[in-house]
């Protein structure tokens, strides 16, 4: 019953000013780095021993990190899980995509949507990588820190809506009902049978709730014999 974090990167400009930034190198604006820490104060609160975190390699997921978890330097960088290649969509403002006719199947039926030009993705191929890199990184964890493992992964607001709606069973063609915002966190727990969504785009609650249960001494001085323990490293 590993337990994962999606944190979805802090506010940029490109948010702000409804641009699609896709793969753009764009930094937190101002509001995003305050999210970035305040994201960060309720983890520390929370006291979660972090089995790992994993990322997205854009900046401003790994900007958010560095603000939210100063203190974790063995950050792990998935590509998997970075945003959606937006092709010839990226960079343009939102109001001017919303007139092409893509835009339509994007919102109604976004697993039939392929972006344009060389590099543009589909949404089906960006959920797929997306969900395979979780559930991935979700048994790696828990076969190497324990079915209660409690871990972390920082990535983008259409990635994460992907991975929800596949945890509830949901078709893709739905997931744009699921809002993510930018620094909120999405809790799921994954089990042999099924996932259960415990937060979705929570950007204030306690998440002291998602502690792994005390081991007995017995069993921490076992894993304390063979270099167990939490960390940021699989």
């Amino acid at each position: 019953m590993t337990t994962v974090l999606l944190l979805r990167h802090g506010r940029t400009d490109t948010n702000a000013t409804g641009i699609l930034a896709g793969h753009q190198p764009v930094a937190l604006d101002e509001v995003g780095r305050g999210q970035a820490v305040a994201v960060g104060e309720r983890l520390a609160a929370a006291k979660l021993p972090l089995a790992a975190v994993v990322s997205s390699p854009l900046p401003r997921c790994r900007e958010t990190l560095a603000l939210a978890l100063p203190d974790v330097a063995d950050v792990i960088e998935d590509d998997a899980i970075i945003e959606c290649r937006y092709g010839d969509w990226t960079g343009r403002p939102l109001k001017e995509l919303a007139k092409e006719p893509l835009w339509a199947t994007v919102q109604a039926h976004p697993s039939a949507a392929v972006f344009p030009g060389e590099d543009g993705e589909s949404m089906a191929a960006m959920s797929a990588r997306a969900i395979a890199a979780v559930r991935g990184w979700d048994a790696k964890i828990a076969l190497s820190h324990g079915p209660e493992a409690v871990w972390l992964a920082c990535s983008h607001g259409d990635i994460i809506k992907a991975i929800v709606a596949d945890a509830l069973g949901m078709h893709l063609d739905l997931f744009q009902r699921i809002a993510v915002e930018p620094a909120s966190v999405t809790v799921i727990r994954y089990t042999p049978l099924r996932s259960f969504v415990l937060r979705l785009n929570d950007t204030g609650g306690d998440l002291s709730a998602f502690q792994p249960p005390e081991k007995p001494e017995e069993e921490m001085s076992s894993d304390a014999a063979v270099g167990g323990g939490s960390g940021g490293s699989v």
